[in-house]
């Protein structure tokens, strides 16, 4: 009699990403066998099982023990039931493909005893065979919302671990739930098709941070810890109200299933990966048409440097991909990304769209924008 469902789903879901990890680690040359050169964002298409000969390094080493040097994969673990059945499969599946699984649990500080909940969850862990495991405390910081400020603490946590040991790769529990929810967010912002796209199944320096897990949905990988009796730990700021994903997740969703029926949490994880896509296929052409339009031009007086663009070949662009070579062209001249929104490139467009002549544009970063002619100047100081 095999697993309970739950927990087979599971398991095959981290199978087929440790089985992409491998094909990554085998591809690369051997000084850069900690991490994969390249991986896709999008979802694995067929099981290890159905992939060609030549890139099947799993089914050679299944069955056998991981040697010392085999490639290490960490799961982020917070002791919620997603990240618990995350590392109850890590740790069922990586000696079967061969490879080291370890664990990381982040202490993020915010509420009382949360040190001695991390060092329990680190302990879960290690009962569950997960070696090495490490519980790392970081100070949040106060600048921005809390949630943002969080989650910067913790990767930034989580790449110092994955650097720290040597490892490949870092495997996160996030669900399809919770890519409908970010999808959802994306949506209330207004920030593009990119902001729609939510979370990658790939994302990181060097594809570090894999998503097994985004085509299983919440009741699932619960369900998967109540047939394996494994205990997991209830966040509480996952259901304060004060938390706009709390929200989301506990009465905007729930609204809009009520109102339009069920399966709307499956069309915004589908809306992501079509958003995702589309968005690819868009900044490619960018990039392509930056080529043709732009110039780096000398530092100026004072070391500024200057980006001359085409107006005439920008013009004849589609506005998606215009708006995304003005956006490049920003950042390239020194305006910080995160700091560069819409608003400020519609304001840019304009000076090709709706020239009268107007008077130069202030973007962040002391990057300031104007026309000269037919040429864009985009200059920094």
């Amino acid at each position: 009699m095999g697993p309970h469902p739950a927990v087979a789903a599971i398991r095959l879901a981290v199978r087929r990403v440790l089985h992409d990890i491998l094909v990554a680690h085998s591809a690369s040359p051997p000084a850069a066998t900690s991490s994969p050169a390249s991986a896709p964002t999008s979802p694995p298409a067929s099981s290890p099982a159905s992939a060609p000969a030549p890139a099947r390094p799993a089914a050679a080493l299944r069955g056998s023990a991981p040697r010392p040097d085999a490639p290490l994969v960490l799961a982020a673990c917070s002791g919620g039931a997603d990240s618990m059945a995350l590392a109850s499969a890590l740790a069922f599946e990586a000696p079967r493909a061969g490879l080291r699984a370890g664990g990381v649990t982040v202490d993020h500080g915010l509420q009382q005893g949360s040190d001695a909940r991390a060092a329990e969850v680190a302990d879960r862990m290690r009962a569950l065979g997960l070696a090495p495991v490490e519980a790392i405390a970081v100070a949040v910081g106060r600048g921005g919302g809390p949630e943002a400020t969080a989650r910067d603490a913790r990767y930034t946590a989580l790449d110092a671990a994955a650097e720290r040991h040597g490892a490949t790769a870092v495997l996160l529990g996030h669900t399809r739930d919770d890519q409908a929810e970010t999808v959802l967010l994306g949506l209330a912002r207004g920030s593009g098709i990119r902001s729609l796209s939510g979370m990658a199944w790939v994302s990181g320096t060097g594809g570090r941070y894999r998503r097994p897990f985004l085509q299983l949905d919440r009741h699932t990988v619960r369900e998967a810890c109540l047939a394996q009796s494994l205990p997991v730990w209830d966040d509480p700021h996952n259901v304060d109200p004060s938390y706009t994903r709390s929200r989301v997740r506990h009465e905007a969703l729930p609204i809009l299933e009520k109102a339009l029926g069920k399966g709307v949490v499956e069309a915004l994880a589908r809306t992501a990966q079509l958003s995702r896509d589309d968005a690819d296929a868009l900044d490619a052409w960018a990039a392509r048409a930056e080529a043709d339009v732009m110039t780096t031009a000398p530092a100026a007086a004072g070391g500024a440097q200057a980006v001359h663009l085409d107006t005439v070949g920008l013009r004849g662009l589609p506005t998606a991909v215009r708006r995304r070579v003005l956006r490049r062209a920003a950042i390239a001249a020194g305006a910080p990304a995160g700091s560069l929104f819409a608003r400020h490139i519609e304001e840019v467009d304009r000076l090709i769209t709706g020239w009268r002549g107007q008077r130069a544009i202030n973007l962040p970063g002391r990057v300031e924008v104007r026309r000269e002619g037919g040429r864009l100047v985009i200059r920094q100081g």
